[in-house]
């Protein structure tokens, strides 16, 4: 082989092995994943691997597909508020490797704080033009962090602002009550209608905002706070 067909050969194999980003949208409307999907299947470093509605729905596809990052919106309307942010929790917990960027239409200071301590990589609102979209995705492929202008803004304010009293969803007071009465994990799924697995997620949100190690702890500091 010629000096020239190896170096050809060499430069064909170094693009080769550049793999593209694997995607997975989260997004209840489906026109907003097919545009989302056109969008991002121009670009060759970019591939759409698998598209989900709900959160049950993004749990089977992320393990199935093993992407790199996925795109979530933080509202699924078949859900609660939450139902968002703890899809971002249970995703970054269960597969460290894939980066969560939020794209949704809500831009609101505690909403990007939380989504960030619930392990997103970035924050972007929805009227971001296109060119900023695909910016902050190869951010975030390449492990930065990614913020459009208002939720950077956000996350400013935020940093300067005197530590507050922590605040709770109606779901982590609910919990936080049936805590206080002595009930186990079980026994508040079972009154709440919800699973053991989402009373521990939960439990473990209100321990992280209370900065405490115990539920005794987080009873009495909850007690002190006039929360419950």
């Amino acid at each position: 082989m010629t000096t020239d067909r190896r170096a050809r050969a060499g430069a064909a194999g170094a693009v080769a092995a550049v793999e593209p980003v694997r995607i997975v949208l989260v997004d209840d409307h489906a026109i907003v994943r097919h545009g989302l999907r056109s969008i991002l299947e121009r670009e060759s470093d970019l591939q759409v691997v698998g598209e989900a509605s709900t959160a049950a729905e993004a749990a089977v596809v992320v393990e199935r597909t093993r992407p790199s990052i996925v795109l979530l919106d933080l509202k699924l309307s078949t859900g609660a508020d939450t139902e968002g942010l703890e899809l971002c929790a249970r995703l970054t917990e269960s597969h460290p490797g894939v980066a969560v960027l939020v794209l949704t239409t809500f831009i609101d200071d505690s909403l990007v704080v939380e989504a960030v301590r619930h392990g997103a990589r970035g924050y972007v609102v929805k009227d971001v033009d296109t060119t900023e979209l695909l910016r902050s995705i190869r951010a975030v492929a390449r492990n930065e962090c990614a913020f459009d202008s208002h939720s950077a803004e956000a996350m400013m304010r935020s940093m300067r602002t005197a530590p507050e009293q922590p605040k709770f969803t109606e779901r982590e007071l609910a919990v936080l009550r049936l805590l206080a009465r002595g009930l186990s994990n079980r026994d508040i799924g079972a009154k709440m209608y919800i699973s053991e697995t989402t009373v521990k997620f939960h439990v473990r949100n209100i321990m992280r905002k209370m900065d405490a190690g115990t539920r005794a702890e987080v009873v009495y500091e909850a007690t002190k706070m006039g929360v419950i």
